[in-house]
């Protein structure tokens, strides 16, 4: 394989007219290649007056020396996994998102059947009662945006980007490549698979998992684990066929039990700190969403000029206070929506979603401050669990007391007074809204560095801190607050548990909690 770098071009092509443009600019003989790929494709737009595309090609060639001058590509091989240890022992996994899913697929390829337990729904039964949220306010704890097949990453924006540099992170894209993704996830420099795709991608990695003598039990929550001189024994599952209805109590036993609990699963945390896991509370942020105008947001990106059909624009801005804290946009969600999503009663948690398409009215994002266990309460492994959910309630009631969430507009939240009217941006956020000020239900130090990172941010975005951008609070589940310790064969200090995943603290999105379990 030889690959072909830096390849600007300043059209939109087709693959195949994109082909023979490199082809004869690069002088490469077509009846040379035997195969050819896009391996990645990104938007070049620090010039508005000169936005292009940056592609790289790879080709398999007959004549190596011919083609010599171009650089050479060294194919990917998939390292030697020794599941030996439990060839013939019962493997439990807890939890059915990214990390959960991933463990099981792995196992599944080298002849293990696991048991995967997910106190939610599948992923179509899970839609429609997250959809029923979105309209009514009425809140399943066990199944909504937080818990259910796929995990919390399913309904934001299925992105795959990442700052891990891991080998398999290209293994992870042909996995979802393969259930369905679409195949341009494998070379865009900054894939998404949208959650409208998504979900279709999860049943069918489930259904190949089954297929292949895997089980799943759904609204089942492991309550309990059964530890035996310093060994996973077992877990106690709840099964409710019918939400807290017909509920039933059950053992299964097993000596390797995989946590892919995820970062919200609260109960499991405490539990699991009762019975002597090692765990600590750890770094994570809050703060806000924000909204804009999507049409702003690209003509801030990519000018006027262009006449390329770009995608919706993106953005990635980050400020370093005096004070020693930060700012920084998390999880951008190009033309997608802000949501709901809170996983207990009386609680307001935000989150953002897009559809593949991206074609929304707005771009919202993330704008968070980071925490440090100095800022908690308590020396509790747990105290940054209570931290997140004191703002979580804070915001419930300030938004009413009726899962609307509080907003309001940039320029009132930078002059700390509650906003009278929506302006240019309106919300997206269901149930619905109320006129609020945040500062109230801030910490001090989140909103004067939130207050600082917009307006820098205005100054490397332009519009960014548009009097009329909404503001939603509040967003809280950034990553997890505590991390399970585990040590370098990825096993607690209970033998056969292994912790991995966003909620053990070890990932921070989709790819990199698939990749944990690599």
């Amino acid at each position: 394989m030889i690959r072909i770098n830096n390849i600007k071009i300043r059209k939109d092509l087709s693959d195949d007219k994109l082909f023979e443009t490199v082809i004869e600019k690069y002088k490469i003989k077509k009846e040379d290649i035997i195969d050819w790929n896009i391996s990645k494709k990104s938007i070049d737009a620090r010039k508005k007056d000169d936005v292009c595309y940056v592609y790289s090609f790879d080709f398999k060639v007959k004549n190596k020396e011919k083609y010599k001058h171009f650089d050479k590509v060294k194919e990917f091989q998939m390292p030697t996994i020794n599941i030996k240890n439990i060839k013939n022992k019962k493997t439990v996994i807890v939890g059915a998102g990214p990390s959960g899913l991933f463990a099981a697929l792995i196992l599944i390829k080298n002849g293990i059947c696991p048991i995967i337990i997910e106190q939610g729904d599948p992923v179509e039964k899970r839609k429609q009662v997250v959809d029923t949220f979105f309209k009514t306010g009425k809140l399943d704890e066990l199944s909504n945006v937080q818990f259910g097949e796929g995990g919390a990453g399913t309904f934001s924006d299925g992105k795959l980007t990442t700052g891990i540099n891991s080998p398999f992170c290209k293994k992870v894209l042909e996995e979802f490549a393969s259930f369905g993704a679409p195949k341009e996830i494998l070379y865009l420099s900054k894939p998404h698979i949208g959650t409208d795709i998504l979900i279709n991608v999860i049943k069918n990695i489930r259904e190949f998992i089954i297929s292949k003598g895997g089980k799943f039990l759904f609204n089942t929550k492991v309550i309990d684990f059964k530890i035996e001189n310093n060994t996973i024994k077992g877990v106690y599952c709840l099964e409710s066929k019918i939400k807290n209805i017909n509920e039933n109590n059950f053992f299964i036993e097993s000596n390797n039990v995989i946590l892919a609990i995820g970062h919200s699963s609260r109960d499991t945390f405490k539990k699991l700190y009762e019975l002597g896991i090692n765990m600590e509370k750890k770094n994570f942020s809050v703060g806000l969403r924000i909204e804009h105008l999507q049409e702003e947001i690209n003509k801030a990106q990519y000018g006027t000029i262009t006449k390329l059909n770009l995608p919706a624009a993106d953005y990635k801005l980050a400020y370093h206070s005096p004070s020693g804290r930060s700012c920084y946009t998390f999880c951008m969600c190009p033309g997608g929506v802000v949501v709901g999503s809170s996983s207990e009663k009386n609680t307001i948690v935000t989150n953002g979603m897009s559809y593949f398409k991206r074609d929304g009215v707005n771009s919202n994002s993330a704008i968070l401050v980071n925490v440090t266990p100095d800022d908690f309460e308590s020396s509790s492994p747990l105290a940054g669990v209570y931290f997140q959910k004191d703002l979580e309630e804070k915001a419930f009631f300030l938004g009413g007391s009726n899962y609307f969430a509080p907003i309001q507009r940039v320029e009132d939240f930078l002059n700390n007074e509650k906003s009278k009217f929506i302006g240019t941006v309106k919300p997206t956020y269901l149930p619905g809204v109320t006129l609020s000020n945040l500062n109230e239900i801030l910490p001090q130090f989140v909103s004067s560095t939130l207050k600082e990172g917009i307006k820098y941010f205005d100054t490397k975005l332009s519009g960014f801190a548009n009097p009329d951008a909404i503001l939603t609070g509040i967003e809280s589940r950034s990553s997890s607050p505590v991390r399970i310790l585990r040590n370098e064969k990825l096993v607690s200090n209970i033998l056969g548990l292994y912790p991995c995943g966003e909620g053990a603290g070890y990932a921070g999105g989709i790819m990199s909690a698939a990749v944990d379990r690599y």
